[in-house]
């Protein structure tokens, strides 16, 4: 059977420079470069999170781009109508699959609505960055955020690129992923949460100690 793994955690600010600023003070390291998506008119900033239970993790820093026109449709991750004015946070996961296609399915006959694919890419001192991902219309997070986005690469996987940050994934729980969306799924490495508990809570070891992000 095909899993689903976790391939990078969304941090979402009103700006770039304030997402830097937080990691600094939260995780105590500046992030990697990152790069714009024009389709959506955002722009991040990255940190490789890698550990033997999570291979290809990383954490990205995401905001609007205030020198993007307007992309002509709803942002990705819920951007356009997340309240960030208590500073950037955790709201999200994005989950990679092997078989997109066969996961939208299964999610869509479960009652849930994954969005549509989209053909994404970026530019990069490596090369090209291209992906396919599932995006609704309305751009908006279900399940609190708990249920991820769903990723499949059509390059070489950007933390091939990245160094190591000095910040690595120990946990991620989820609350509000119902168990027939786990079932199509099968999350690797993924807990979860009391029922009290926030939509997703991600524990990292950072040179700050260890720090753990809600999603409240």
């Amino acid at each position: 059977m095909t899993f689903v793994a976790v391939d990078h955690l969304i941090v979402a600010a009103a700006s770039l420079a304030d997402g830097v600023a937080w990691c600094e003070a939260t995780l105590g390291v500046t992030p990697g470069p990152g790069g714009r998506h024009p389709l959506m008119g955002t722009h991040n900033r990255l940190l490789k999170i890698v550990t033997a239970a999570y291979p290809q993790a990383y954490l990205e820093i995401i905001a609007i781009d205030p020198d993007a026109p307007p992309p002509g449709r709803a942002r990705w991750f819920g951007l356009d109508t997340l309240d960030l004015s208590d500073g950037p946070r955790l709201v999200h996961w994005v989950g990679r699959s092997p078989m997109l296609d066969m996961h939208r399915w299964g999610l869509i006959t479960v009652g849930h609505q994954p969005g549509d694919p989209v053909d994404a890419s970026r530019e990069t001192p490596a090369g090209t960055l291209a992906w396919q991902i599932l995006v609704r219309p309305d751009g908006q997070l279900e399940c609190g955020g708990a249920l991820p986005t769903l990723i499949q690469w059509r390059s070489a996987h950007p933390t091939d690129a990245m160094p190591d940050s000095g910040v690595t994934l120990q946990s991620l729980a989820l609350n509000g992923l119902g168990p027939r969306a786990r079932e199509v799924l099968r999350p690797r490495g993924i807990g979860t949460a009391a029922a009290d508990a926030p939509a997703l809570r991600a524990v990292l070891q950072t040179p700050a100690g260890t720090v753990t992000l809600d999603s409240r």
